[in-house]
């Protein structure tokens, strides 16, 4: 599976509560997850983004509570996959459950900046960054996480197996 879009850059330590404010935690529809994604960063982020993008985080990316909103306001904004240094457990596992491939890879948050084209391919786990003209290595995804983020996420995926 391969993924493309333009880059939006964050910190270290961006925590769920960064991700989707509390006060929007008393739904779980997705696109009102995703018209407050990242506001408290980047007023007008859910205006910016366009089907494809991709966060390019530092250190600890998802930590805070457990909450399946935050991956799931990512996903809904448009966003195809967060590439960080690295991400609090729980959201990692969120994320793939949901359906949002997340990448860890400390060199493309050293050299990815903001509006720079990547590409995404999830089976070898490289990245492109197409503006600098230079690639990057993350751990591939096992074709089980493929099949479950080709399918939505874990609950669907399940399905679909249980179906067959």
């Amino acid at each position: 599976m391969k993924l493309r879009g333009y880059v939006h850059k964050f910190g270290d330590n961006i925590d769920t509560d960064v991700i989707i404010p509390a006060r929007y935690l008393d739904t779980t529809a997705a696109a009102e997850l995703a018209a407050h994604c990242m506001e408290g960063l980047v007023a007008d982020f859910a205006g910016r983004v366009q089907p494809g993008d991709v966060i390019v985080a530092g250190a600890n990316f998802g930590c805070g509570s457990s909450r399946e909103h935050a991956p799931l306001a990512i996903k809904a904004s448009g966003i195809s996959c967060v590439i960080a240094e690295s991400f609090a457990r729980i959201f990692f596992r969120n994320a793939i459950n949901i359906g949002l491939p997340v990448l860890i890879c400390p060199q493309a948050r050293k050299e990815a900046e903001g509006g720079h084209e990547i590409e995404v391919d999830l089976a070898k786990g490289e990245i492109r960054n197409l503006t600098r003209e230079r690639v990057y290595q993350a751990a591939p995804f096992p074709p089980f996480l493929q099949e479950i983020i080709s399918a939505g996420g874990l609950i669907e995926y399940t399905k679909k197996r249980l179906a067959s």
